[in-house]
């Protein structure tokens, strides 16, 4: 199995996402610096023997141990030790690169976070609700989609993003820091609470508390048909999901092939299994196409990527899905998403409409497990398109650039939609 993920951007060559066996290390306390030490060192020395990059970016790898080794022995708290270990990480400008705690161990097909029930982005220089959990707290105290979030906990969100940014200079892109540092703004112990200030559509400024608590989000498939177009929603890559996206474009008569158009949103997409992605892709491209390759540090082909790789799917034999085709991208469309994105390309047919893609294209071959029972994910692998083009640092730039709005937020408009119907529309035409 093969998974690569932007939350945890994990490859898996035979082995689940996430290991949570802790046989084949025995934990350590935190609470010493003894057992610090131990995970740093486990840490800093994993990376050292497993890093794609023997180079590791330009970075002094022996100095960082230097710089930050004192630090983790003194950290008076694993919660202040792993703050330390994600800024020995961020050196590497890598947003597949990551450590989680004990408490933090990501399970890629089941997804939890700590929430506050919003979601958040900068919209026109200022940072935006674009979504409410319904039933939440948040819901309740009237906040929505379209308010403009003044401060946290008594600091002014605009400063509070920068010195997030500051915190984690560097990623694979400059939109992925940006994404990771929106999405710690509201960060927090769960069951603690946030104080949040937010001004409304009529421009009046309200305050509430909102507490932190832990989500979990299962990743589904979602096709739905308008005035003859399949829009098909892919939350992530997975074999359930790949296996019900066979079933939909192979069943008798099924409304996919007779759709005039099909609209594949990924904008919430940030990867996984990608032999289920390829499988997806066999829908669309003929048998063997080739996907692209990943390579170790040597330089060594470790695999390539192509359709019709799995046989469990029953859309073998079938030809592949001709109708024209608009994706919707956006920056938090990454890995395996971006690898897909960048297969329907190489068909004439395929239009991306929305904003620029992660960048982030590395592998993992497996979750390291630290003395302490934390997760290590490390890159192992480089990844290269059938094309021979680098997407890590890089992304895909869309064919159609779109901006959400609050004006748009407020009116339930969803403009990269409207433009995807646009584009289609025009398309037949000609």
């Amino acid at each position: 199995m093969l998974v690569i993920l932007a939350a945890c951007l994990t490859l898996n060559l035979g082995f689940f996402p996430l290991s949570l066996s802790r046989a084949d290390s025995p934990a350590v306390s935190t609470a010493t610096s003894e057992g610090r030490l131990a995970v740093f060192d486990d840490v800093w020395q994993t990376i050292n023997d497993r890093y794609y990059d023997a180079n590791f970016h330009g970075v002094d790898w022996g100095a960082q141990r230097m710089r930050f080794r004192s630090q983790a022995a003194e950290a008076r708290d694993q919660q202040q030790l792993y703050g330390i270990l994600r800024r020995l990480l961020t050196s590497l400008r890598d947003a597949h690169t990551r450590v989680y705690s004990p408490e933090e161990k990501f399970d890629w097909q089941h997804p939890r976070f700590i929430t506050v029930g919003l979601s958040l982005k900068e919209i026109e220089g200022q940072l935006a609700c674009v979504s409410v959990e319904r039933g939440s707290e948040a819901e309740r105290a009237g906040i929505r989609a379209g308010d403009i979030i003044e401060s946290i906990d008594g600091q002014p969100s605009m400063i509070r993003l920068q010195e997030k940014l500051l915190e984690q200079p560097d990623s694979s892109t400059p939109q992925a820091a940006r994404l990771f540092a929106i999405g710690s703004l509201l960060n927090g112990v769960p069951g603690t609470v946030a104080h949040v200030e937010w001004r409304s559509s009529d421009n009046k400024l309200h305050k509430t508390s909102l507490t932190r608590r832990w989500y979990q989000r299962n990743p589904g498939l979602q096709i739905r048909y308008q005035g003859g177009v399949a829009i098909v929603t892919i939350d992530a890559f997975t074999h359930a999901i790949a296996a019900d996206f066979a079933r939909a474009a192979n069943s008798p008569g099924n409304k996919l092939r007779e759709a005039r158009g099909l609209i594949i949103d990924l904008r919430g997409n940030g990867g996984g299994d990608a032999e289920a992605m390829a499988e997806i892709a066999g829908i669309f491209l003929p048998n063997a196409t080739g996907l692209g390759q990943f390579t170790d540090r040597l330089g060594n082909v470790s695999l390539k990527l192509e359709t019709g790789g799995a046989v469990i799917y029953s859309a073998r034999n079938l030809k592949p899905l001709r109708a024209r085709i608009v994706v919707l991208a956006s920056e938090r469309t990454s890995s395996a998403a971006e690898i897909f994105i960048s297969a329907l390309k190489q068909t004439n047919q395929v239009t991306v409409i929305g904003g620029q893609t992660c960048g982030c294209v590395l592998a993992v071959r497996m979750h390291h497990t630290l003395p302490d029972g934390g997760d290590l994910a490390v890159s192992e692998l480089d990844y290269q398109t059938a094309r021979g083009v680098r997407l890590e640092g890089n992304g895909i730039i869309p064919d159609i650039g779109v901006n959400q709005t609050r004006q748009g937020l407020y009116t339930g408009r969803d403009p990269f939609m409207d433009k995807a119907f646009t584009n289609l529309r025009r398309s037949s035409h000609h």
